[in-house]
């Protein structure tokens, strides 16, 4: 174990009011982590952060998503309560998706990441050449 990253119970000794620990194996934050930070999790929350759309458009926006995924993602992500989802009584019915309160504080803090990430694509890109180089990949 890694003696930077306190337990919970070393946590709870020092006074703070963390009640989970993402690094216990049955910790609950686990599965909300993964919805969060999974592929298809991260870029519905980005892209809900621009505000509301209906399904269809949603799925236009996160190119590459398919139908059953999306709908399995914002499932999850309704069910953690970071996105809203909006049945109107219309024929055909109209569903919008929106974030919560929530989900607009997780998104944010995503998007920095991800803002991040797309910074850094330069120097990724020439690590990744360094190593394939180096390893003899080739450039895969």
């Amino acid at each position: 174990m890694d003696s930077t990253a306190p337990a919970a119970t070393d946590r709870a000794a020092s006074g703070a009011d963390l009640a989970y620990d993402v690094f216990a194996r049955n910790c609950p934050s686990r599965a909300t982590l993964e919805h969060v930070t999974g592929r298809w999790g991260a870029l519905t929350l980005g892209a809900l952060h621009d505000g509301t759309f209906r399904f269809n458009e949603l799925r236009r926006r996160v190119d590459g998503v398919s139908e059953k995924m999306l709908s399995q993602t914002l499932h999850a992500l309704e069910r953690d309560g970071l996105v809203h989802r909006d049945a109107q009584p219309t024929n055909p019915p109209r569903v919008d998706y929106r974030l919560t309160p929530l989900g607009q504080r997780v998104a944010g803090r995503l998007l920095a990441l991800i803002e991040c990430v797309e910074s850094a694509q330069d120097a990724v890109i020439e690590a990744q050449r360094a190593y394939d180089s180096r390893e003899g990949l080739g450039g895969r």
